[in-house]
């Protein structure tokens, strides 16, 4: 089970977490998580080129050592990086300094001030840890495109019928959602476009 908008109680519980940005300004962000890997990355990389969109990707240390290429490629196209763990862990099944030791071996491949707990799940100890060094993002628009249970057209309509000013948005460059993502994104990126949004990095 998951939640297309980040719901309430997540808020209420993660209240240090970047959930969007300004509501004010007509301008949203993407994000992708898991990567890089050279199944999906460049096809999402080449897309955000072809549109003049600049996008936050939340990668994963051991795919920077495994794909240093394509991760040189998203720096060299202006793209923000984050810390995504090392090993993609969910903290709340990981002691506390296991999990820490984790992002901060990422850390030494990203050098950045972002984080996002894979599967949005970290204890607020480990949190409370990572508040001293990184903004914690997590999104407002989540794509689920991850879901092999619905329909790229589904992953589609997830981003544009919750966007609003502001919304960080949850791609991912993994081989589980490629089917979809490479429908979604495209579309998503265009239909945006003509609603007036700019596009930002976190």
């Amino acid at each position: 089970m998951y939640f297309i908008n980040a719901p309430f109680f997540l808020r209420w519980y993660y209240p240090n977490v970047t959930f969007h940005k300004s509501r004010k300004d007509k301008k949203i962000y993407l994000t992708f998580d898991d990567g890089p890997i050279p199944e999906v990355t460049p096809f999402i990389l080449d897309t955000l080129a072809d549109y003049h969109v600049k996008a936050t990707f939340f990668c994963v240390g051991n795919n920077i050592e495994k794909n240093r290429t394509i991760y040189e490629r998203i720096l060299a196209e202006g793209h923000q990086v984050g810390n995504h763990t090392y090993n993609h862990l969910r903290g709340w099944d990981t002691d506390d300094s296991v999990y820490l030791d984790n992002i901060a071996k990422c850390q030494q491949l990203t050098g950045t001030n972002l984080f996002r707990p894979p599967y949005a799940r970290a204890k607020k100890s480990q949190l409370a840890a990572l508040y001293q060094t990184y903004t914690v993002v997590f999104w407002d628009v989540l794509s689920g495109d991850f879901d092999e249970q619905i329909s790229p057209e589904k992953c589609y309509q997830n981003v544009i019928r919750h966007v609003k000013n502001g919304s960080i948005i949850v791609f991912h460059d993994n081989i589980k959602a490629l089917p979809r993502v490479s429908y979604a994104l495209p579309k998503a990126i265009r239909y945006l476009k003509d609603k007036g949004y700019d596009f930002g990095v976190l």
